[in-house]
């Protein structure tokens, strides 16, 4: 069943508060309950694309998002002077060390786990048709436990058009506080 996008959003939000909510728990991870679901998403170049064209992501509330009205999100699509289809961490656009990226040499449907080193975090990704990456988010400090979290996604480039100066890409995100599964459906470890 799909659902609009909108209230996809909103459900999608509520989701991953309180699977943030939930990672006070001392003693292990708590269960699993979000679903992990593949979505596709269009970004606008940052540099000659209109300001109000999206040209960033929020993973953690799973959309496309303007520049100009927000710096909460995970990363940035733009394509260089010289031609290049990039992503942008936020340490990349002077936004400090929080979010990377990692690109992967293996299939969108065979990465299954989010890796634990060796991320990109203030440095331009080259992609291009096909690359796959997986996304850490910038970190969420949940406030009544002081506990700092990360969330993870996998992505699939399907098309940079480089005269519209767009981003066509599917996403996998996991918003379960703790979880590095990037498979569809409920988390298992």
């Amino acid at each position: 069943m799909r659902f609009p996008r909108s209230s996809f959003a909103a459900l999608a939000a509520l989701a991953a508060l309180g699977a943030l909510a939930a990672c006070g728990n001392s003693t292990g991870l708590p269960p699993a309950h979000v679903f992990n679901v593949v979505d596709t998403v269009s970004l606008y170049a940052l540099d000659g694309t209109p300001v109000t064209a999206p040209s960033a992501y929020d993973i953690e509330l799973l959309r496309a998002v303007r520049t100009d009205v927000t710096t909460a999100y995970d990363f940035i699509f733009n394509i260089d002077t010289t031609g290049r289809a990039v992503l942008l961490p936020t340490g990349a656009v002077g936004l400090g060390k929080q979010s990377a990226i990692l690109p992967q040499s293996a299939s969108f449907d065979v990465v299954t786990d989010a890796p634990t080193s060796g991320y990109a975090d203030s440095t331009a990704t080259p992609i291009d048709s096909g690359t796959v990456a997986v996304i850490r988010s910038r970190p969420y400090s949940l406030c009544a436990t002081g506990i700092v979290v990360f969330l993870y996604a996998k992505l699939e480039v399907l098309k940079i058009d480089r005269v519209a100066r767009r981003l066509d890409f599917q996403i996998l995100v996991d918003l379960n506080c703790g979880y590095r599964e990037l498979s569809p459906g409920v988390p298992t470890r």
